[in-house]
């Protein structure tokens, strides 16, 4: 049934060009603080709303769903990930998810090899030792770090972003391997000459670099366990610009002071906005707060896709980005 101007609640400052749209096409309600929704705000939001406009870092419970009055029918996210959202509760309730996959790429791509030659070549430390006044000066032995040209890369993950990063990858002359849960195109394959690999454990052993690109899902929570970081080589890099919880992160903080892994580049982490005070005491590791899809263009065209989907609710028929869908 079509739903000329639903009540959306934003439950987070969108770009202006975004929330004026939203403002022309529906009955708005925005976050202008930008201050985080509590639980008890999410459950009065969807008491009245007809469509929530939820950011990742919002979670969205089965607490919050059960709040919602019988006019709530769509959770329109602003992001990719949907492992803030009990599908299986707004399943039950009737209620559709999407989301806003595909715009994020190139961005993400973008951080991971940033954060691949931050790590590798010693960025941040070199950027530190600057800023301190300690630098004496150039040095043959000084701040060595690692040549990313004809060095493995393993990539978890081989869908839109995971495929982004091999490219970049290539062009700075790594060899590329992955994993996946399938195989990707014989073309593409090709095209990157990426070797697939059906068991993990065996990949890991052989990478010089490993970049997480997989969603956080029950199958792939803690996916790069302790006994997985074992069996990486102690002068291997690990990237993470998926999700923290990919990463069982104690252990991979024991495995960096202990020196079995030469460095890390975190993006996500596994209780964000909360950093493990152990990780930033590290030199070896890069440290980003949650940045990597962080572009002025990648957060229109997030929005653009939330507007595309709220507007085709609106009018009575299926969302292009449903994750989760119903009839309407």
């Amino acid at each position: 049934m079509p739903h000329p101007r639903p009540l959306v609640v934003v439950t987070r400052k969108l770009p202006d060009v975004i929330e004026t749209r939203l403002m022309e096409l529906f009955d708005t309600r925005l976050n202008l603080d930008d201050e985080p929704m509590s639980a008890a705000a999410l459950k009065t939001a969807v008491a009245s709303a007809v469509v929530l406009v939820p950011t990742v870092t919002d979670r969205i419970d089965k607490a919050v769903i059960d709040a919602a009055g019988p006019q709530f029918k769509l959770i329109a996210s602003f992001g990719t990930g949907v492992d803030h959202i009990d599908l299986d509760a707004a399943k039950a309730r009737g209620i559709a998810v999407t989301n806003t996959p595909g715009v994020l790429t190139e961005d993400t791509a973008d951080m991971t090899m940033g954060l691949v030659l931050a790590v590798a070549r010693r960025i941040g430390e070199g950027e530190r030792l600057v800023r301190s006044g300690r630098w004496t000066g150039w040095s043959p032995t000084s701040m060595l770090g690692l040549r990313l040209a004809s060095k493995r890369l393993g990539i978890i993950g081989m869908g839109r972003i995971g495929t982004a990063v091999a490219r970049r990858a290539r062009s700075f002359g790594m060899s590329i391997h992955y994993h996946n849960r399938r195989r990707v195109d014989a073309v593409i394959e090709g095209e990157l000459e990426a070797s697939y690999w059906e068991s993990l454990d065996q990949m890991l052993g052989h990478m010089d670099v490993l970049s997480i690109n997989c969603p956080h899902t029950p199958a792939t929570y803690h996916l790069l366990s302790a006994r997985r970081l074992r069996r990486l080589k102690p002068h291997a890099i690990v990237v993470n610009t998926a999700r923290g919880e990919v990463i069982d992160e104690p252990a991979l903080i024991r495995a960096l002071y202990a020196r079995e892994l030469a460095g890390a580049g975190l993006d996500v982490y596994a209780h964000e906005p909360q950093v493990d005070q152990k990780l930033a005491e590290l030199d070896n590791v890069v440290l980003l707060p949650h940045m990597g899809s962080a572009t002025l263009e990648g957060r229109i065209a997030m929005g653009e896709r939330v507007l595309i989907n709220i507007r085709t609710f609106a009018d009575g028929h299926s969302p292009p980005d449903r994750v989760l869908g119903t009839d309407f």
